[in-house]
């Protein structure tokens, strides 16, 4: 999955036609008053454990906003680099996530001179700014996979290499099942695959199989069940400082995630939308579906990734041979945040360079 081209100068990225049905509307474009990016870290402190905050500023990465409505539904993208490329690098985030969540990882390639381009970074629907539609049968995986087909042809692409965290791994998948000739190569970050599956369809006897999900998707349930009043009980655990202890388990080091993390994981805190999207994916013939991928595949997940199991690496890699699994040590289930480099490095987006790390920083291997 080789989508590093060397680093040009600093420049302005036109964005081509869009052929959406509604014009898009462009975010602000880089000018004077465009906040600086921030200074990149030295390269020997990406390596430490979750070296950024997440930033919410589309332009600080060269990248514009724009609102698509597509058939699936309304569709807010960050997008930009353009090169002459007919090759996208489509980028999903997972449940309870939004664009943000890559921002480190784009740091992460910013701070060692990797250039990452033709970028497509949406908020999947129902979250960050995308809303989440009326018509519920769009949310469906193959729907979901269709979305984001569409979205990258109405941007001008052609082909795409796509990157997916969690739930969208598991439409990563799913699109380069149902668009064998268009899906270049997929990486998948902590993607969520069988054992979910198991715990939503049987959750009384699959509970201990996947604990930390299990509970999680209960209490979704709840939430969800509880409308207005599950809001308010979210908020006043994001006010008073209980969230981090909350999402400590997806992390390996909860209490060294920036407060920027903590405070995007409460705001996407939607239980509806996960209920809806874990229910979704309980239902769909990940097997049969999966084994049509024939392009090359690239897996990594933390060594403490509490929603990933071993069985889930042996039956991917039956159900798609050409599947490489990695693990990165002394990482959770947000690989991107908490190691982005290696995550970097362990999808090939980069060469293979020697690791610098040092014994300072908390967590390095």
């Amino acid at each position: 999955m080789s989508i590093l081209m060397s680093r040009p100068a600093i420049r302005n990225h036109a964005v081509s036609p869009l052929c959406a049905l509604d014009s898009p509307k462009p975010g602000p474009r880089p000018g004077p008053h465009v906040p600086a990016r921030p200074k990149p870290a030295p390269p020997a402190t990406v390596l430490g454990y979750s070296p950024f905050p997440l930033d919410s500023d589309a332009r600080h990465f060269g990248l514009t906003t724009s609102s698509m409505r597509l058939r699936g539904g309304t569709v807010t993208v960050r997008h930009g680099r353009r090169s002459a490329s007919t090759t996208a690098t489509i980028l999903l985030h997972g449940a309870a996530g939004s664009w943000t969540t890559w921002t480190p990882l784009l740091q992460a390639a910013d701070a060692t001179a990797r250039d990452l381009t033709d970028l497509i970074i949406p908020d999947l629907p129902g979250w960050g700014d995308s809303p989440l539609p009326a018509d519920r049968s769009t949310l469906g995986l193959e729907s979901m996979a269709e979305l984001v087909a569409d979205l990258a042809r109405s941007l001008g692409y052609e082909r795409w290499n796509v990157v997916g965290h969690s739930m969208g791994g598991f439409i990563a998948l799913a699109l380069a099942a149902s668009e064998t000739r268009a899906t270049a190569s997929v990486g998948l970050v902590s993607a969520t695959s069988f054992s979910i599956q198991d715990s939503v369809r049987h959750p009384v006897r699959r509970f201990f199989a996947l604990p930390a999900f299990s509970a999680l998707f209960q209490t979704m349930r709840m939430l969800q069940l509880a409308g207005p009043l599950g809001r308010d009980l979210v908020r006043a655990v994001t006010r008073f400082g209980l969230l981090r202890f909350l999402v400590a388990p997806l992390f390996r080091y909860g209490q060294a995630v920036d407060a920027s993390v903590v405070a995007a994981l409460g705001a996407e805190m939607r239980p509806a939308g996960f209920v809806l999207a874990a229910t979704r994916a309980g239902a769909y013939d990940a097997s049969a579906s999966w084994a049509q991928i024939s392009c090359p595949v690239r897996s990594v997940h933390g060594d403490r990734d509490v929603f990933v199991t071993a069985q889930d690496d042996r039956k991917l890699r039956s159900v798609v041979p050409q599947c490489v699994i990695s693990t990165i040590a002394s990482a959770g289930h947000f690989g991107q945040i908490e190691r982005p480099l290696e995550v970097l490095l362990r999808l090939e987006f980069a060469a293979p360079l020697p690791i610098v790390s040092t014994s300072s920083q908390l967590g390095t291997s």
